[in-house]
C-alpha cells in the first residue's frame, strides 16, 4: 500500500478551543509577538517543540502505576537503568529531570573560562548552558548543512578536517567533542554513522572524551538505516548500540525519542567524571536513583524506550513530516530538504527575502502564522543565535522556522490544514513586516524577548 498510516488507535482526545483571525492578533500583541508567551489553550495547532509532548502509550500510562516513589534505591530506578543500558551501554547512568540538567551538570566540571567545546551545531540550551560557565560553543557543521536545499542524506554531519585542525590549534582547551543527533538547529538533520565513527577516532587521537547529545538518537538511527550504504538490513536496535558504543558518554532529553513528557539523563563511562557528575547532581537535582524525578516517570521512560525504535512507527514518523516538506515544496514555498525527522523547517530568509536578517525573517513568520491559522512554530534563526555573549549580533547561518511535530499527536488532517495555512500565506507574505526586539535578557532571549512590528 502507499499510504502509511498510523501506526496505533487513539484512545483519548482532549478538545482544541477555535479561535479566530482577529483574536489571535490581539493574543499575539498581548503576549509581545513572543509566541512562548501565549496560552497553550488559545493554539490551535502547537507545533513549538516536540520535547514534552508526546502522546504517551497506554503501556506508558500502565507503567506509571508501577512507580516507586522511595527516596533511593528504587525499583524503579533499576526498570529506568536497565532500559537505558539496553540501547546505550555505559558504565554510568545519572537520570536528571531533563536534558539541559545534563547539561548543565556536565559543563559545570568540563566547561569554564578559556574552554572552548565544539560540535556539528550545540543547540539554544546547550550553548547556554557552556556559555554560561564562560566557555565557547563552536559550531564545525560541514558545508552542506547550511544550504537549506541541499539534498546531501546527512546533513548534520561534523566537518572532521575542520575539528581536526581545531584539536590541533586548541589543544588543551578542549575538554571533550560532541556530536547532536539529529541536528536540531540544521533542521532535524541526521548524522551518519561513519561520521560518529570518524568523529570519534578524532576525539581519541587528541585524547579527548566524546559526548553525543542523544535526543532523537532512533529518528538517527533509521535514517541511518534507510540511506547509508552497508546499513539497510541491520535493526534499529543494532545501530543505537553501534552509534553509542563509539562514545564516551551522552546527554539525553527523554522528551524527545523516549516519548516522555519529563526527564534525562547523563551517561559516563569515566569513574572520577561520572563521581563528580553525581555529587552535583546531590546538590541540584537530587538523590542518583531518582535525580528530580518521580519513580513514576523513570517507568514511562524506560516503557518508551522499548517503543521508540519500532520500525513501523519511525517509518511512520519520518514519512509525516516528509509529506507536509512535499507538499510545500510543491507550492514553492522554500523548505530544508531532504525532510528532518521531527520537524518540517521552513526557510525563511529566502521565502521573506523583503526582511532582513536582523529583522528577523523567521519571527516574521512565526507570527503571521500564528495570526492567520492558530499554528505555533518557533524560530530558528537570528533571534536565537544572532547575540553574541561580547553583546555582538550577527545574523545567523540560516533563518529557519521549525514545525516540531509532537509524536503521536496530530492525523494527515491536522497536517492538511498546515499545509492551507501555507497557502493562504503565500499570497500575502509580501505584506509581513520585520520585528524588532524591544527587551531582551543576557542570554538564551528568544524565550522571553518582547517584540514590535517594523511599520
Amino acid at each position: 500500500m502507499k499510504t502509511i498510516i498510523e501506526p496505533f488507535r487513539i484512545k483519548s482526545v482532549e478538545p482544541i478551543r477555535f479561535t479566530t483571525v482577529e483574536e489571535r492578533r490581539q493574543l499575539a500583541k498581548d503576549a509581545h509577538y513572543n509566541l512562548f508567551g501565549l496560552h497553550s489553550d488559545d493554539v490551535l495547532i502547537d507545533l513549538l517543540t516536540d520535547s514534552g509532548t508526546s502522546a504517551m502509550s497506554a503501556a506508558q500510562w500502565g507503567a506509571m502505576m508501577n512507580g516507586d516513589e522511595s527516596y533511593a534505591g528504587s525499583p524503579s530506578f533499576l526498570r529506568f537503568e536497565s532500559a537505558v543500558r539496553h540501547l546505550m551501554d555505559f558504565k554510568h547512568i545519572i537520570p536528571t529531570h531533563q536534558g539541559r540538567a545534563a547539561e548543565a551538570i556536565l559543563f559545570s566540571i568540563l566547561g569554564g573560562e578559556g574552554k572552548k567545546i565544539p560540535s556539528n551545531t550545540h543547540f539554544d540550551t546547550t550553548r547556554g548552558n557552556i556559555e554560561s560557565t564562560g566557555a565557547e560553543a563552536h559550531d564545525l557543521l560541514i558545508v552542506e548543512g547550511k544550504d537549506p536545499a541541499n539534498l546531501h542524506p546527512f546533513k548534520g554531519n561534523i566537518d572532521i578536517a575542520r575539528l581536526d585542525a581545531f584539536l590541533a590549534e586548541h589543544g588543551d582547551a578542549v575538554p571533550c567533542v560532541m556530536i547532536t543527533v539529529t541536528n536540531n538547529a540544521g533542521g532535524g538533520q541526521p548524522v551518519s554513522l561513519a561520521n560518529i565513527r570518524a568523529t570519534a577516532e578524532m576525539a581519541r587521537k587528541y585524547n579527548r572524551p566524546f559526548i553525543i547529545d542523544g535526543c532523537r538518537f532512533a529518528e538517527n538511527a533509521y535514517f541511518i538505516k534507510q540511506r547509508e550504504e552497508g546499513q539497510g538490513e541491520r535493526s534499529i536496535k543494532e545501530i543505537v548500540r553501534d552509534m553509542f558504543e563509539l562514545a564516551d558518554g551522552m546527554t539525553m532529553s527523554a522528551k524527545k525519542d523516549a516519548f516522555a513528557n519529563i526527564g534525562g539523563w547523563l551517561a559516563l563511562n569515566d569513574d572520577e567524571l561520572a563521581q563528580k557528575a553525581r555529587n552535583r547532581l546531590i546538590m541540584t537535582e537530587g538523590f542518583p536513583t531518582y535525580g528530580g524525578l518521580a519513580g513514576r516517570d523513570l517507568d514511562a521512560i524506560a516503557q518508551g524506550l522499548s517503543e521508540i525504535v519500532d520500525e513501523e512507527y519511525l517509518k511512520y514518523r519520518v514519512r509525516s513530516n516528509a509529506y507536509v516538506v512535499e507538499r510545500l515544496d510543491a507550492l514553492g514555498i522554500p523548505v530544508v530538504k531532504p525532510a528532518g525527522g521531527h520537524a518540517v523547517f521552513v526557510d525563511a530568509r529566502s521565502w521573506l527575502s523583503h526582511i532582513k536578517p536582523l529583522q528577523y525573517p523567521g519571527q516574521a513568520l512565526a507570527v503571521a502564522l500564528y495570526e492567520l491559522g492558530g499554528i505555533r512554530a518557533c524560530e530558528i534563526g537570528t533571534v536565537m543565535f544572532g547575540r553574541s555573549p561580547d553583546g555582538r549580533e550577527n545574523p545567523a547561518a540560516m533563518d529557519l522556522v521549525r514545525l516540531a511535530m509532537p509524536r503521536r499527536v496530530y492525523t494527515q488532517s491536522h497536517a492538511d490544514y498546515i499545509v492551507e495555512v501555507f497557502e493562504e500565506l503565500n499570497e500575502i507574505k509580501g505584506t509581513l513586516p520585520g520585528y524588532r526586539i524591544t527587551e531582551e535578557p543576557p542570554a538564551m532571549r528568544h524565550f522571553t524577548a518582547k517584540f514590535e512590528p517594523i511599520e
